[in-house]
């Protein structure tokens, strides 16, 4: 594994590039673009766990941190805005289009959790990508507007948006928001039961899956374009590529079983199938070597049949 650059436009993206055991830069490679969650960076799953995997079975990887976020550049940070993370994916093929041991024909798209929302979004419209998986995938646009049933959460919060916006505007300080407690201990003491979100603070806040660009942190004024965006929106028209969707049989709060089903209706694809990994939660899908054994079981022949 190595540690590579490329440019979005003036910014710096940073990217784990994993080769193949016996790697010989004379030959040409199938290559995937691996994405991280929500909140994650390329050290995490999509690297160290499914980067690293899919090296070993003779694939080129790309790992990356989004813009913004990570170890790549862009002020301020902590951005979450779905515009810039599907154009961080069109990047990462330009990049890889300029290596010779990369064969162009032959490059596909992995996405984990929210970026499995990105890289199903960025594949539409870049037709470099020939096949898509994801795994414990989320479109993040749905997830943000979903909350309260009782009230409009949605406005709501985009008034609350507005109203931080112009204050920083103003000069005032930044709101910088944790997704998570800080550690297991506190989840329990705030008496937090959600699934997915005691989960996650075992994965983020603990040596399970912890690194120092796992911030899970968002920038609260910039929260607007997300939560108008749908990650699937013109799917059923422009998503052809093949597909293969990887879920935990056990639903939680972030809505990835449902937005695995939803992908596979919406998709125009022709090859697309879903593999409902049982007794597996979406976090499971993340590190535990059973669970993901069993979703690699499913990308590896299938990046084997469509790169």
């Amino acid at each position: 594994m190595e540690t590579v650059a490329f440019k979005n436009k003036d910014l710096d993206v940073v990217a784990d590039l994993y080769l193949p055991a016996g790697f010989d830069e004379t030959q040409k490679y199938a290559a995937i673009v691996s994405a991280h969650p929500i909140g994650s960076c390329k050290e995490q799953t999509s690297g160290n766990i499914y980067g690293a995997k899919l090296a070993e079975a003779g694939y080129v990887v790309l790992a990356f941190d989004a813009t913004h976020q990570g170890a790549s550049g862009g002020e301020p940070r902590w951005i979450e805005d779905p515009g810039l993370r599907v154009e961080d994916f069109r990047c990462a093929v330009d990049y890889l289009v300029t290596l010779d041991y990369v064969n162009e024909d032959r490059i596909g798209v992995l996405g984990i959790c929210g970026g499995g929302g990105y890289a199903v979004n960025a594949a539409m419209t870049d037709r470099r990508f020939k096949a898509i998986g994801t795994v414990t995938g989320v479109n993040y646009g749905r997830m943000m507007r979903e909350g309260d049933l009782s009230g409009d959460v949605a406005i709501k919060t985009l008034d609350a948006v507005a109203k931080q916006r112009t204050s920083e505007a103003r000069g005032s300080a930044p709101r910088v928001d944790d997704a998570l407690p800080d550690s297991p201990e506190k989840a329990n003491e705030l008496g937090i039961t959600a699934l997915d979100v005691l989960e996650a603070t075992k994965y983020y806040r603990t040596r399970r899956g912890q690194q120092p660009n796992g911030m899970t942190k968002s920038l609260f004024s910039h929260m607007g374009p997300a939560i108008g965006w749908d990650a699937y929106h013109l799917a059923e028209q422009l998503l052809t590529q093949p597909l293969q969707i990887v879920v935990g049989g056990i639903p939680g709060e972030f809505g990835a079983y449902r937005d695995g089903f939803d992908l596979l209706n919406r998709a125009r694809s022709q090859k697309k199938d879903i593999v409902v990994v049982p007794d597996t939660s979406h976090y499971d899908l993340y590190w535990k070597p059973e669970a993901t054994a069993q979703a690699l079981g499913a990308l590896i022949p299938f990046y084997g049949e469509y790169l």
